[in-house]
């Protein structure tokens, strides 16, 4: 499960009933992406079916082997990241719970798209849709579970949407509910090195 996390002075995500967007043969992927944000909506097709005020935005995708600890873990990761000042001005110091403030999730298949090979994008890591629906639909049931319901909106599962954000900062994080590969030469943490295909 990934998020790209982005701290947004302003966001609004537009979107068409009538488009169909992620409902490909291999789904979503459980992968958000976080905006921090001062004020958030989400019409669909014209209309505003979500709307925040400072908060933070996430876009969530769901891999095809993604399970109850990914969903676990990316509730606490969240609800905690100190990506917020305090009361001193001193950043990184609270997070959105910290703070009481408010959460919009939108549902994102793209965020798992493998690009390395050819110029279309390949989903084959994404959960079916009707899978990651349910997923999805658990996920958010978790995270109001773990934090205050009324704080939290979402989008429309599968609709086409427009994001229209200011990044305030700017500030972009990914958050990641897999452990990185580490690099034992360095001690350091890494993600694990793509390889090159001499196809391509």
């Amino acid at each position: 499960m990934r998020a790209v996390l982005q701290r947004v002075s302003s966001a609004c995500v537009t979107g068409n009933w009538g488009g169909v967007f992620g409902a490909v043969s291999s789904g979503q992927i459980f992968g958000p992406g976080v905006f921090e944000s001062v004020d958030m909506s989400l019409p669909v097709n014209g209309d505003v079916v979500g709307r925040i005020n400072k908060g933070i935005c996430v876009l969530v995708g769901i891999a095809v082997d993604d399970q109850e600890k990914d969903m676990d873990y990316m509730v606490r990761k969240l609800l905690g990241i100190r990506v917020f000042e305090d009361a001193s001005n001193k950043m990184w110091a609270k997070s959105v719970k910290d703070l009481s403030l408010e959460i919009l999730c939108v549902s994102q298949f793209t965020l798992y798209a493998n690009s390395y090979k050819g110029n279309k994008p390949d989903f084959h890591l994404a959960m079916k849709t009707e899978q990651s629906k349910e997923f999805y639909e658990r996920f958010l049931g978790k995270l109001r579970a773990a934090y205050d319901p009324s704080k939290i909106q979402d989008g429309v599962f599968g609709a086409m949407m427009k994001v229209d954000i200011v990044n305030e900062g700017p500030i972009t994080l990914i958050l990641d509910s897999r452990k990185p590969v580490t690099d034992s030469e360095n001690g350091k943490s890494s993600p694990a090195p793509a390889t090159p295909d001499p196809t391509s």
